[in-house]
């Protein structure tokens, strides 16, 4: 469990934010990860090439919506040894037809193994490792005969943990300020008088300077806006069987009078010179949410913010602060970034950003919760004002289940981008206009009401598509 965590985890904001691919950061990016750090492993004891042929075991939530979140796709480009954060995605398709029909596989990009993904990846449906929901199983069999297996869990945002191991690598480092808990980072911002941004900032510098700091963030800000642009830009169909007609598409060209985006910066002149009729506003944050996970769900290149489920809820909430709060600079983008990693990071160790082990509210409650205090610090609110807008926006997300139809991340998972990030910024106006003296329910209880809601939801409503929407809408009212 993710709150069972050693004391003091050190967590960085590229960790919170990770670059990868579609649809799911636990379902997609964790076992594709998880498929990478195996042939690393089998590489690093010089048996690659002893390899003769591979199993791949799937349980829990992974076998029973694996296939709607293209897990056992994600394991074969990891088993290759494609990296996530650079792979053409408009290649997957054919790379999957080639291993398909030639039933080999081209382990850690370098050596032919008897691979067919129908036989050789099992998703055991009834069975579930007890860590955690999220489990896979690699199996080599070597030339000799013998078995060399290891087992791994996702447990949410693309984090990989492999039985028997710690917590991630990046914990065993001390932090000038460590923190755990959101009374921690008010401890911290309190005694040395700054920002929640520049807290983790001096956090980051633990394991790198600044500057490559914040090349990196710009990074994560030059994939969050192209997945925007990429989906205003992107007619269709969302692929998968559901038939959901995309719609940022058509609702950017509504906006903007055009279907074309020369580039950012005049898109952005456009987007503003449309005024801030509230409506206009509230459709601008919709589309730009709508776009990301709408190329989330067509295995499209995304940032886990926390996870790909909830990638669009930042990235919308950050363009509202770009084009409705004129902050468009780096400086913005970087202190906006950095302020919601924090919040995200108290989440994943107190509670759980895994919707296997926490429903929806783990995944667009804790975005949302991300935002609404990055927008705060942003806008000039104080630290306990932008603590305050991450408890009001994650209370308001309490209980959200997670049941995507047909095991799909569409339904209704890509309208939640919209909601989370409507609220986040509700969220932050509220705690701009109010004083956190008043405040009767804290981040931490908050965290602690969350994790304590996860433990008690059903299995149903944990990415299982066995309850709510999953099952109440016939697969046929979607086909047609």
């Amino acid at each position: 469990m993710e709150n069972s965590h050693l004391p003091k985890e050190s967590i960085s904001v590229f960790d919170m934010f990770k670059i990868g691919v579609g649809p799911s950061s636990s379902h997609t990016l964790g076992p594709w990860r998880a498929a990478l750090r195996f042939t690393e492993s089998l590489d690093q004891r010089s048996l690659v090439s002893s390899v003769r042929s591979i199993r791949v075991n799937l349980y829990g939530s992974l076998a029973k919506t694996g296939k709607g979140h293209g897990t056992d796709i994600a394991v074969q480009l990891g088993l290759i040894g494609e990296d996530p954060k650079v792979s053409d995605t408009a290649l997957i398709g054919h790379k999957m037809k080639e291993i398909r029909e030639m039933k080999e596989i081209l382990l850690h990009g370098r050596h032919e193994v008897v691979f067919d993904p129908r036989e050789d990846i099992e998703f055991l449906v009834s069975e579930s490792l007890p860590f955690h929901p999220n489990a896979l199983r690699f199996i080599a069999i070597l030339d000799n005969g013998e078995k060399v297996s290891e087992t791994y869990y996702s447990i949410g945002g693309g984090f990989v943990r492999r039985e028997g191991e710690g917590t991630d690598d990046a914990s065993g480092v001390q932090l000038p300020f460590p923190i755990e808990r959101a009374a921690d980072l008010m401890h911290w911002c309190m005694k040395t008088g700054m920002s929640i941004s520049e807290v983790v900032m001096e956090n980051e510098a633990t394991w790198r300077d600044e500057t490559a700091t914040r090349k990196g963030l710009l990074r994560i800000w030059d994939v969050m806006r192209d997945s925007i642009i990429r989906g205003c830009l992107s007619p269709g169909v969302l692929p998968g069987g559901l038939q959901v007609k995309r719609r940022a598409y058509e609702l950017n060209r509504k906006l903007s009078g055009s279907d074309t985006i020369p580039d950012f910066g005049s898109w952005v002149a456009r987007i503003r010179s449309g005024g801030k009729d509230f409506r206009y506003i509230i459709d601008w944050v919709s589309c730009f949410a709508l776009a990301v996970n709408e190329e989330n769900a067509s295995f499209g290149r995304v940032v886990t913010a926390p996870t790909n489920g909830s990638a669009g809820v930042i990235p919308a909430v950050l363009m509202y602060h770009i084009c409705f709060c004129d902050g468009l600079s780096e400086d913005r983008i970087i202190q906006f970034l950095l302020t919601a990693s924090e919040i995200g990071s108290i989440f994943k160790k107190g509670s759980t950003i895994s919707a296997a082990m926490g429903g929806c509210q783990a995944e667009i409650g804790v975005s949302s919760a991300m935002a609404a205090a990055a927008l705060t610090e942003c806008l000039g609110g104080t630290q306990r004002q932008c603590i305050m807008a991450a408890e009001i926006a994650m209370e308001h997300h309490l209980g959200l289940t997670c049941d995507p139809i047909g095991g799909l991340v569409q339904v209704p998972c890509i309208e939640r981008n919209t909601m989370g990030a409507i609220k986040a910024i509700t969220a932050s106006q509220l705690a701009l206009q109010g004083s956190p003296d008043f405040a009767k329910v804290s981040l931490d209880a908050v965290v602690l009401t969350m994790w304590e809601t996860a433990r008690d939801m059903s299995h149903k409503y944990k990415e299982t598509s066995d309850g709510g929407l999953a099952v109440q809408i016939p697969l046929s009212l979607t086909e047609c």
